[in-house]
């Protein structure tokens, strides 16, 4: 049983890796100005707060590495790490499965059979959890923003929702 396991696996995860390797890669080489990914950011903490939510809004590029980190008055720790998750998962798994979320990608991981799911949501810093939103130029991911700390990722994505559409004219130029 363990060997069927494994090969179904295996065979799963093939599946995944014959998608596009392009689609990981920024083609065009935009990124966002430092300025706009602030006014992301803190437009991201605002929304939450003003809905009684203390969290922290990490922007990453889209290899990964975080641009900015903004911790909210009264955010607690461990908002750091999940927000840097979120924003590292909508940038590294979202172009491999055509999803803008990581609330997407939760849908997507919902398809697979449960050990497949399990191993890709378990991939170093990846997690399943709403709260991560892509910045697009067309169909090209740039950057990612993170969200963490309200009581529910579903909240937290609406908070980066928002961040990301108060930009959305800048991200284009």
């Amino acid at each position: 049983m363990r060997i069927f396991l494994l090969a179904v696996l295996a065979a799963s995860l093939g599946l995944v890796s014959q998608t596009s390797a392009q689609a990981q890669v920024s083609l065009s080489g935009k990124t966002l100005a430092l300025s706009t990914a602030i006014l992301a950011a803190q437009t991201a903490v605002d929304t939450c707060k003003a809905n009684g939510y203390d969290v922290t809004a990490t922007i990453v590029d889209v290899s990964g590495t975080p641009q900015v980190v903004l911790r909210g008055d009264h955010a607690v720790i461990h908002t750091k790490d999940s927000s840097f998750r979120k924003a590292y998962t909508v940038v590294t798994m979202g172009p491999i499965f055509h999803v803008d979320t990581t609330s997407g990608f939760i849908g997507v991981l919902a398809k697979y059979p449960p050990l497949v799911a399990q191993s890709l949501a378990s991939t170093p810093n990846v997690t399943a959890l709403p709260g991560g939103v892509a910045f697009k130029v067309g169909d090209e991911t740039v950057a990612g923003l993170g969200v963490g700390g309200s009581p529910g990722g579903d909240k937290d994505e609406v908070c980066a929702v928002a961040g990301v559409a108060r930009v959305a004219e800048l991200v284009k130029k």
